[in-house]
């Protein structure tokens, strides 16, 4: 059985999953440039991924998923600015604030590998999806730099 702690970091981790794939498929249909439609279509597919592999953990773990929002409440939403943001169309703002997403995400799954007794697959789960939204915060913020 899957203790309290496991339970809110996973539903944690669930809704900064959520928060990415909505926000990158926001800035997939509403950005121009091309090569960055083509890398926010890759990152909501990735979340989408993600959110099934730790939604099936969570069955397996008989843990039920909130429909509401996050531990963390509204306040923080990874992407809430991506809105704004898309309005200006300016490259470097869109980047800015998918950046903003990507630390908040880095942060989220760190946070979660300092937990211990994590149960089952759970800890190699969440270190292999780690190693990937390290990877998009890296790009993210590569792209952003190359567009000053």
């Amino acid at each position: 059985m899957a203790t309290n702690n496991t339970s809110a970091l996973l539903h944690e981790l669930l809704q900064t999953l959520k928060d990415g794939e909505q926000g990158y498929a926001t800035a997939l249909t509403d950005v121009e440039d091309q090569d960055l439609k083509e890398v926010f279509k890759q990152y909501a597919v990735q979340r989408d991924g993600y959110l099934t592999e730790l939604e099936d953990q969570m069955h397996q773990l008989n843990i039920k998923a909130e429909e509401d929002s996050s531990i963390t409440g509204t306040l923080h939403r990874a992407f809430i600015n991506i809105k704004a943001a898309l309005t200006s169309k300016s490259r470097e703002s869109i980047l800015n604030e998918c950046e903003r997403g990507e630390d908040y995400a880095v942060k989220a799954y760190e946070a979660a590998l300092k937990a211990e007794n994590l149960p089952g697959q759970l800890k190699t789960i969440i270190g292999k999806q780690y190693q990937g939204v390290k990877e998009a915060h890296d790009r993210i913020r590569g792209l952003r730099n190359a567009s000053r």
